[in-house]
């Protein structure tokens, strides 16, 4: 993805997250949450479908969850991205 630049969205309150993204080789993606062990399938399979809808192929996401709902997740990995290319 040509111009991606460092980006981020969201907050560490409680039921919300913090989505980083970078340039990157590959999708890779890095999930820190409370409900990692429960949940951590079910949040890269969101992370993943924004990046698939968004025709994204390199990058590099982090993401720190605090107990985010699915919609919450989809739309701040949707915001960072278009950060990053300088879209609003």
């Amino acid at each position: 993805m040509e111009g991606l630049k460092q980006a981020s969205a969201g907050s560490l309150e409680s039921n919300d997250l913090l989505v980083f993204v970078s340039p990157g080789s590959g999708i890779k993606i890095e999930i820190e949450s409370s409900v990692k062990l429960q949940f951590e399938a079910h949040i890269r399979e969101a992370i993943l479908s924004v990046v698939h809808e968004l025709g994204v192929h390199d990058i590099h996401i982090k993401v720190e969850d605090k107990g985010a709902l699915d919609f919450a997740v989809r739309a701040r990995v949707k915001s960072a991205i278009l950060r990053a290319r300088g879209e609003k």
